[in-house]
């Protein structure tokens, strides 16, 4: 049916597709003849067993199901060779596979370019992606993030669902693993009335055999991290704090990473962490990415935001110390040491107190740096707002070997995966840490004197 209109109680009212007139189409598709099986083999047997077929005009075929001025098939084909089709409804199954070295994201792009002519939809059904691999599960998964802050031009569209295990759920603890997969499973688990032997997922699990990354992906539907990647997302989902409220005038520092237009490519963003001294909560005070497509051309770093940002911070807050990559931001930096060097009571040196290096030559305190950030959030030492820009941004960071330990960086040179934000929440860290080991952030002892007034 066609969405047209309301009745005079404020119900949808629709009409047949076939009033456009044109032989409507449904497609079940995949970038494998096994992939569209998943969908397909349960639809056919529908079709043809159960009353589907015993109350409709239909048809069903082992390659389409005929239905009156209409067609169900599936299709697995480049997206070039489907340009033109007129589906009313396409479902797109396993989209954690299309990526584009198999033309997956091309069919995408072309199935919804198609579904628009018509005002139809489209139904994906991925398992959990990994992260860097830009699957169009992925990038479904961007837009709606991106539509929910309000970022997109049009805030409507894109529904999402997803049921993965608590982030806390320990795969080596019998009880919390099968807690977990019951969570996942839902309805369809044998705990709760389904058909799914949740101690044979067990078995699994713990199969030696079973790569704990693929468990944790198709067993518990987290999505994890890639092969080099730096953090995992149950790692810093399970440290993730959003209802922490950090007040005005609370002690805090501050972790600044920015960047500059570039001629090609995607310019790097520029973001400002803040963390607070006393519990180690880190949060999001900003961060400018350059939008994506035609509104990102031409687009530059609005740079009068970003030292607004900064003002703000220092005057909202008890702002004792501040980190800076200073490359492509000199002049800026220079001018806060200026104006604010003298209150900050922690520093990164005496000369300047906030700029702080995380390229050149002092791989050996980078690397150290990151180790402590780290460690901290594997440790639960620190907690996070639940920024999806800060998540999206560590876990878009790969690890790299160097001469001094591992380090972080994109994963290609050119990418559009920024890291920016994650690296501000390490100068924040370990600013943070430099605070602590200055004795700030302690809560103050009562002296045990006490004054009567009479």
């Amino acid at each position: 049916m066609v969405p047209d209109g309301w009745d005079a109680e404020g119900e949808p009212v629709g009409r047949e597709w076939t009033t456009l007139g044109f032989k409507a189409k449904v497609q079940i598709v995949a970038v494998s003849e096994d992939q569209t099986a998943n969908t397909w083999d349960p639809l056919l047997e529908m079709a043809r067993n159960g009353p589907v077929g015993e109350n409709y005009d239909i048809l069903p075929m082992e390659s389409f199901v005929d239905v009156p001025r209409g067609r169900v098939e599936f299709v697995t084909s480049s997206g070039t060779s489907r340009e033109g089709f007129r589906p009313v409804f396409s479902a797109m199954d396993q989209t954690e596979s299309w990526i584009p070295t198999n033309g997956g994201r091309k069919l995408a792009a072309t199935i919804r370019r198609n579904l628009g002519k018509v005002n139809g939809c489209s139904v994906e059904t991925p398992n959990a992606f990994i992260p860097g691999e830009g699957s169009v599960a992925e990038r479904s998964f961007e837009a709606w993030t991106k539509q929910q802050q309000g970022k997109l031009k049009l805030d409507e569209g894109l529904l999402f669902d997803h049921r993965e295990a608590p982030p806390e759920t320990d795969p080596a603890d019998e009880q919390s693993l099968l807690a977990g997969l019951a969570e996942v499973y839902g309805g369809s688990a044998d705990v709760n009335g389904g058909w799914v032997n949740l101690r044979r997922l067990l078995a699994e699990y713990w199969d030696p055999d079973t790569d704990p990354q693929d468990a944790r992906r198709y067993y518990l539907n987290q999505v994890t991290h890639a092969t080099d990647g730096w953090i995992s997302q149950p790692e810093w989902a399970s440290v993730a704090a959003a209802d922490v409220v950090v007040g005005d005038r609370d002690e805090i520092v501050l972790g600044f990473d920015g960047s500059r237009r570039r001629s090609h490519s995607v310019t790097d963003a520029t973001a400002l962490v803040g963390c607070r001294v006393s519990d180690g909560h880190l949060f999001l005070l900003g961060c400018w990415e350059q939008p994506e497509g035609l509104f990102g051309k031409d687009w530059q770093v609005p740079t009068f935001e970003v030292l607004a940002a900064v003002e703000d911070a220092f005057k909202r807050y008890r702002v004792v110390g501040m980190y800076a990559d200073p490359a492509k931001w000199e002049s800026h930096i220079a001018t806060w040491e200026a104006k604010h060097g003298r209150r900050l009571r922690v520093k990164s040196t005496l000369q300047h107190p906030i700029e702080w290096w995380m390229t050149g030559g002092r791989s050996n305190l980078i690397v150290r740096a990151l180790e402590k950030f780290r460690s901290s959030v594997v440790d639960g030492e620190l907690s996070h707002d639940g920024s999806s820009v800060l998540t999206r941004h560590v876990l878009n960071a790969r690890r790299r070997e160097s001469r001094s330990g591992i380090q972080i960086a994109k994963d290609h040179p050119e990418s559009p995966r920024k890291i920016d934000a994650a690296v501000a929440a390490v100068l924040a860290w370990q600013c943070r840490v430099d605070a602590v080991s200055k004795g700030l952030g302690k809560k103050k002892r009562s002296s045990g004197r006490v004054v009567v007034l009479r």
